[in-house]
């Protein structure tokens, strides 16, 4: 026979778990005895063995109590259904740890396959994950101001990637985004990067997505808005010039 203590431990539960079972009914309290303890037999033990089990497995105790009463072949048929919700949870849990997992990138969940494999492409190319973060966010504000532009935005961007004159500016770059906006190495880099405005004619006026998307670009570096607004600058004095 066994004291509520060394019952509740045979379980694996606490003695206030055991007389909140006896309060709701699972468990039979038994009568004290000369001593004036309550002893508990072997069957006890069993009983809240699986009354333990089932609520670990997230049984209602309602249901609890009908299970424990219930033929063989009701309590089987039960155990089943309640296996067969045990696998669903964890199925939801596995998808949910996937979702988690592809949201540490930031990229999978809402970006298309082929602006993924381009963030990829940069990182393998030793862009720094800073601008690769910067990249990212443009891509999503892009896809949910401008989705048809971003069919021409990924085959712009493939093409700059395969041209060196190209990568070899984008990863100068990448490279300033700890500079000074007053070190002189900009200047250089401003220099070069209008020189490849002019020579790929790229249009001065620029669709509100675009702003936006420079606009997060600069939020990112002092040097990255200092070359911004300086190209921006550039292009609207030739402009105005083409104007006169």
């Amino acid at each position: 026979m066994l004291t509520i203590g060394r019952l509740a431990a045979t379980a694996g539960v606490t003695v206030r778990t055991v007389r909140h079972y006896h309060h709701v009914g699972l468990l039979p309290e038994p009568e004290r005895d000369a001593s004036g303890y309550r002893r508990y037999s072997a069957q006890a033990a069993v009983d809240l063995i699986r009354i333990r089990t089932l609520a670990d497995a997230g049984v209602p105790l309602a249901r609890i109590g009908v299970l424990l009463h219930a033929r063989p072949d009701e309590f089987e048929a039960a155990i089943t259904d309640i296996d067969a919700g045990l696998q669903r949870r964890i199925d939801r849990l596995l998808e949910s740890r996937r979702r988690i997992a592809d949201l540490a990138s930031g990229e999978n969940l809402v970006l298309p396959a082929e602006v993924v494999a381009i963030l990829n492409r940069m990182r393998d190319l030793g862009v720094s994950e800073h601008r690769v973060r910067a990249e990212r966010d443009s891509w999503i504000l892009l896809q949910a101001l401008d989705p048809l532009a971003l069919p021409q935005r990924i085959q712009d961007k493939t093409a700059g990637l395969d041209d060196p004159e190209t990568l070899r500016l984008y990863l100068a770059c990448d490279r300033s985004v700890d500079w000074d906006p007053h070190d002189p190495r900009l200047d250089r880099l401003i220099d070069d990067l209008d020189a490849w405005e002019i020579a790929h004619e790229r249009a001065s006026g620029r669709p509100e997505s675009l702003r936006l998307i420079s606009s997060r670009i600069a939020e990112a570096s002092p040097a990255w808005r200092r070359i911004l607004d300086a190209l921006a600058h550039r292009a609207q004095r030739r402009a105005t010039a083409g104007h006169g």
